[in-house]
């Protein structure tokens, strides 16, 4: 066994925050296929819901991997796994499928023994929607991703954990990002309109971080009071294209259409923290926003560990 599998053997599991723009999740894929990939890990399963970013991700971790299909629409037909018999010289050695989607042309079943065909011919097979698969395939993931809020990385082994475990955690957990989405969208557009539009994006748990090279002239009660006025107005958010939304009548540059809540209304317990933070590292100032629970202005609350 090489170096790098024998690293991976102690790896329980990680969680990293999910970016919600297609640029930061592509980064982070890369990151993960840098830390936690071997190259013996043939059985990858992914587990999220649609328009969590899971396609992006994969793009990030398998550079030039052509996805059967994601949310521009379907990209491979017929699907290639199912064509095992010719194993030549030139056929892929990594496979890809949405076990959701599939299942409006295949049973179950069929995917489940196209998947181990594959893996006995010693190819790579990555499953979106390995929850699904996973009490017919009888076998987990050599590597298992969980995509909601935060993404899940582990490697399961004999005592777990379950994919049912993963998707307990990630499926209830992926509105906050969406709320989190949709209200930074909201307070870009209210800065927009004060002329301010430099600033970087981070992430925190259950929120979001405009992050500032020098400290903007913003009057941040009123700024939240302006965003307030738009969630209590329940504006329709929409998908416009790969890089805008609308938000009622507003067109508003995106680049993670997808991943918002159905209208403004859906945004629970919006609040901005009351001042700048500092951040000691960089000297960057740090606007704070957060959503889905009621904030006391205990940062420490944010990214605590929860066991």
């Amino acid at each position: 066994m090489s170096y790098s599998a024998r690293m991976q053997k102690n790896h329980l599991y990680s969680v990293l925050l999910a970016p919600r723009g297609a640029i930061r999740m592509a980064d982070v894929g890369a990151q993960i296929a840098q830390m936690y990939l071997s190259p013996y890990d043939n059985l990858i399963g992914v587990i999220g819901e649609a328009g969590s970013g899971k396609s992006m991700l994969l793009k990030g971790m398998f550079p030039g991997l052509e996805l059967t299909n994601d949310d521009s629409g379907v990209n491979v037909r017929p699907l290639p796994i199912m064509d095992l018999d010719d194993t030549g010289f030139f056929k892929p050695h990594t496979y890809h499928l949405d076990i959701r989607f599939e299942q409006g042309f295949y049973q179950l079943g069929d995917l489940a023994e196209a998947i181990e065909a594959a893996l006995k011919l010693n190819r790579r097979v990555i499953v979106e929607h390995f929850d699904l698969i996973y009490p017919v395939l009888k076998r987990n993931a050599h590597l298992l991703l969980g995509v909601g809020e935060e993404i899940i990385i582990t490697r399961p082994s004999v005592f777990g954990p379950e994919p049912q475990e993963v998707a307990d955690i990630v499926m209830p957990s992926v509105i906050f990002r969406k709320m989190a989405h949709s209200a930074e969208d909201l307070v870009e557009h209210e800065l927009s309109l004060m002329g301010i539009g430099r600033f970087d994006h981070d992430d925190v748990r259950h929120g979001f971080i405009l992050s500032f090279e020098n400290k903007p002239e913003i009057d941040i009660p009123a700024l939240e009071a302006k965003v307030k006025e738009k969630i209590a107005a329940n504006l329709p958010i929409s998908y416009k294209d790969d890089y805008h939304i609308t938000i009622g009548d507003i067109v508003h540059y995106c680049t993670g259409p997808r991943m918002h809540v159905e209208a403004t209304g859906d945004i629970k317990h919006f609040t901005l923290h009351p001042e700048f933070i500092k951040e000691s590292i960089t000297g960057r100032y740090q606007l704070v926003g957060i959503v889905g629970f009621q904030y006391d202005s205990q940062l420490s609350d944010l990214n605590q560990i929860i066991p």
